[in-house]
């Protein structure tokens, strides 16, 4: 069967339009701090200013978010280093990966970084300053590289939705961005529309950041990150009005004196940091029994002394990494559930964070993210 002309120039543009690459072309992004910055997209080459960084370029490439990463900062396997086990034993190249220390330490390399010629640097906001102070937006710019700051640790709740975005539109997944943010949206709503309805009292709950991590007590959080959680999930963050940003810590005799209802600690994997530490292990595929010893051996500091939410059992453990990616979701799940056991006794956050890495991650879920004293 012969094609007529227009059918056959139709058929050359169908097939060269599915033979050949996407082509890159030149866009103006707006970043989480407002700035426009112009990039090719969708990018082919990416530096991660923080390993970190692979929890929302894993929600937007679950075949394999490495494809595109030519270099990333060196925290990961000392943060989280179960979840970069699991990253290693499925993706093995990353082990070849350069490495970069941080930007506000002073240790990143930007003669590295312009040899590897990406075609954007992400950068996390809180390294905002030092990135200014070393001039490094300009001396990139000199040689064509794009840097595009993104935030899921300074105010989470506010810049995780542009962040998301600003993500698919430079990998060229706009519509699973979306997707993603519908799905986190969707699962918040499960909580603030029974809260909305219900209007429960809020119990007095106090966020500690890390603990265990030093012998210094006690890291908090102001009215962000995981303390704007406690808020959204119905409890009333103990050390809102102490901290005026997002971290900070409180003393001992403040949450005596506030005698807490709720006690929730983050903590993590983090020999590579502190070995031997009294951290509480919670995180992927985390042994539940020791991280259960370590939470109980955390309510005899000074610090807990005759608290409410001692004397009630209503001691829990977190993963800290919630504070840091686009999961917060499952965190605000949980923290309500501890809160509101009667309100959302048919809520699972297990459930949700499975759903997560069904529809959206490359790696399978492993539970261990949460530990509670309560009713053990």
């Amino acid at each position: 069967m012969r094609l007529s002309g227009k059918s056959a120039i139709f058929a050359l543009g169908l097939l060269l339009s599915t033979a050949l690459p996407t082509m890159a072309e030149p866009i103006v992004v707006k970043d989480v701090t407002g700035r426009d910055v112009e990039v090719d997209v969708p990018v082919k080459h990416v530096i991660l200013g923080e390993g970190r960084q692979i929890y929302f370029l894993a929600a937007l490439d679950k075949e394999n978010p490495f494809q595109h990463v030519v270099g990333w900062r060196d925290d990961l396997p000392k943060a989280d280093p179960e979840s970069y086990a699991a990253y290693l034993a499925k993706y093995p190249e990353i082990a070849k990966l350069p490495t970069f220390g941080g930007m506000k330490e002073g240790t990143f390399d930007i003669e590295q970084a312009v040899a590897l010629k990406p075609d954007v640097i992400l950068m996390n906001v809180d390294a905002k300053t030092a990135t200014e102070e070393a001039g490094y937006i300009e001396k990139l710019a000199k040689v064509g590289i794009p840097l595009v700051y993104v935030d899921f640790r300074e105010k989470p709740m506010e810049n995780t939705e542009p962040s998301m975005r600003v993500m698919g539109t430079l990998m060229g997944k706009e519509k699973l961005a979306e997707d993603f943010i519908a799905f986190r949206a969707d699962a918040i709503r499960k909580v603030t529309d029974v809260l909305e309805k219900s209007n429960p009292a809020k119990p007095v709950v106090f966020m500690e950041r890390a603990g265990g991590y030093s012998d210094d007590c006690c890291m908090s959080f102001g009215n962000e990150n995981f303390g704007k959680m406690v808020e959204l999930a119905g409890g009333t963050n103990m050390a809102k009005d102490i901290i005026p940003g997002t971290f900070g810590a409180v003393n001992p005799e403040q949450i005596i004196a506030s005698n807490p209802d709720q006690v929730i600690i983050t903590g993590g994997m983090w020999e590579g940091y502190v070995p031997g530490g009294n951290w509480i292990g919670v995180g992927y595929g985390a042994d539940a029994a020791e991280a259960h010893r370590k939470l109980e051996n955390l309510t005899k500091r000074p610090a807990f002394t005759g608290i409410k939410a001692v004397k009630d059992g209503n001691i829990h453990a977190i993963w800290h990494q919630f504070y840091n990616n686009p999961y917060q979701f499952v965190a605000i799940q949980q923290i309500a559930k501890w809160l509101h056991p009667d309100l959302f006794k048919d809520l699972d956050p297990e459930a949700t964070f499975k759903e997560l890495h069904e529809r959206f991650l490359p790696l399978d879920y492993k539970p261990g993210y949460f530990v509670s004293l309560k009713g053990e």
